[in-house]
């Protein structure tokens, strides 16, 4: 099983959120790093000494590029289900069946993560 993060995760992280701070911790052990791409650092990150636990957070997560084969996937699953959020399906879209989404954002990611067919389960963040 794979932990997908989405901004909502970093934030806790870059706040030193205890519980997201044991959960990264936990893949850690069992040698599965979290998963996130790239836009979703792009949405938390602001650079400079303040965010030095992001940064260190980051050394263990694999970060994934929002690449053309994401991004197209993405949009197909936004135009199935409605939504706009293209960082949002592309989170949804590195979850495999059994894995975890930390989001604090499941009203969005809900309906996508329904639609890809996938047994996801979402983590409030």
């Amino acid at each position: 099983m794979t932990v997908v993060l989405d901004s909502a995760a970093l934030i806790s992280l870059d706040r030193d959120e205890r519980a997201m701070w044991v959960r990264l911790k936990s893949c850690e052990r069992a040698g599965t790093p979290p998963l996130t791409h790239g836009g979703v650092v792009g949405q938390v990150w602001r650079g400079g000494p303040c965010q030095a636990r992001l940064a260190r957070a980051l050394d263990g997560i694999d970060v994934r590029p929002l690449d053309d084969d994401l991004g197209r996937a993405a949009g197909v699953l936004l135009g199935r289900t409605g939504q706009a959020d293209v960082i949002d399906a592309a989170v949804v879209l590195l979850a495999s069946d059994g894995d975890d989404i930390v989001t604090s954002d499941s009203g969005d990611l809900g309906p996508m993560v329904e639609a890809t067919g996938r047994h996801i389960e979402l983590i409030r963040a």
